[in-house]
């Protein structure tokens, strides 16, 4: 666990060159194959980086959430792919087991998982079940000392990459919505367990998704992970980390975007000089920097907090929001300061621009942000 501060400023160093270094340069490499490169997989497991949040006693780091997001701001300055890649382990691919897995299901998992052996992902939307997740129809129906699950998942993280899956299936049929809903910890070898083909994305190339399918898929009941009905509590309480994670990568994506725009006005030269010296350019500059600036304040804020024990349901959604919603309007003027050079694909803000969208889509839609953070308002307005 990291609370020296010097060790914490060597570690987003260390992160910082290993991005202009080796990742930056090799994003066009993985936009084009659709793939992360083996010697980039190796080199993140040989820095410790599946296992940034997971317990020392694991072999992980350990991060605290104010850690997590300064090495997040780090990693967003490069393609998403490669975050991707190491985020489900450090998140949702193994944060339940964290929180509620017994002793066996943490010593089985969680050390293959922070070394980077095994990569975790994270099975809840299904076809019909997006933003209502709880409106999943995956059935786990007890058949004596196992469970039999029937179903689908859609658009699943790491999938084709995966060695465990954290599934979530309705045990209880008789209750509706949330209630009934149980989390399972299924390794990718189990009969009745398939993978469909690799989606095919708007963008964040090598960030690979697919559905996982499961047919009379059995699994043990020491598979259950925490209670049985209460999976759904499970899912949410990774989603306020997750949510915070998100908004700091897309606060690095931001940042890169700026940097980008900046070094192209500053050699763009038109009507004698160079574009950055346009006070509309710098306009867009200056309002791009403000947006990132609030964006990252919010997230170590809420990031304090929940280090602290508060409650920050609200303030995640928030910083999520924002933040997200910020990269797109970030995206978009880098565009524009990049005129016509911005809409090819040998210009980085071109790439980007296609991979920020998805911001907005994954761990909880913006609309959903909005619903969370009214909801939460008013619920403390009332008492």
């Amino acid at each position: 666990m990291i609370r020296d501060q010097e060790m914490l400023d060597n570690l987003v160093s260390t992160v910082g060159r290993f991005v202009d270094e080796q990742l930056i340069p090799r994003e066009r490499e993985v936009a084009e194959s659709d793939a992360i490169p083996t010697d980039i997989a190796q080199a993140m497991r040989d820095l410790g980086m599946f296992g940034l949040t997971l317990p020392e006693e694991y072999g992980g780091m350990g991060l605290t959430m104010e850690e997590e997001v300064l090495v997040a701001f780090v990693l967003g300055r490069t393609s998403p792919a490669f975050r991707s890649l190491i985020g489900s382990n450090n998140g949702i691919g193994s944060m339940g087991i964290v929180t509620v897995g017994t002793k066996e299901q943490k010593e089985k998992y969680l050390r293959k998982l922070a070394s980077g052996e095994c990569i975790g992902s994270f099975a809840l939307t299904e076809p019909s079940s997006g933003s209502d997740a709880a409106a999943l129809k995956t059935r786990a129906d007890r058949q004596g000392d196992q469970y039999v699950l029937n179903g689908s998942k859609r658009f699943i993280t790491n999938a084709p990459h995966a060695g465990l899956f954290t599934v979530f299936a309705r045990t209880d049929q008789s209750k509706a919505g949330a209630a009934g809903v149980s989390a399972f910890l299924i390794e990718r070898n189990t009969p009745g367990l398939s993978l469909g083909a690799i989606d095919k994305k708007m963008g964040q190339m090598g960030s690979v998704t697919s559905d996982v399918i499961f047919e009379n898929c059995k699994v043990p009941v020491s598979a259950l992970l925490g209670k049985e009905n209460e999976g759904f509590k499970i899912a949410m309480k990774t989603l306020d980390r997750g949510r915070l994670h998100i908004g700091a990568v897309a606060t690095g994506a931001a940042d890169r975007l700026i940097e980008e725009s900046l070094r192209y006005a500053a050699e763009r030269k038109q009507f004698g000089e160079p574009i950055a010296n346009f006070q509309l350019i710098q306009a867009m500059l200056a309002d791009s920097k403000t947006e990132a600036y609030a964006a990252r304040c919010m997230v170590v804020d809420a990031a304090r907090k929940r280090d602290a024990g508060k409650d920050v349901t609200l303030e995640a959604s928030a910083s999520k929001l924002f933040a997200t919603e910020m990269v797109g309007r970030v995206a978009d003027r880098a565009v524009q300061i990049h005129g016509g050079s911005g809409y090819i694909r040998e210009y980085a803000v071109e790439r980007f621009y296609r991979d920020v969208r998805l911001f907005r889509l994954y761990e909880g839609t913006s609309q959903i942000q909005q619903l969370v953070i009214a909801r939460r308002m008013l619920k403390d307005f009332n008492g």
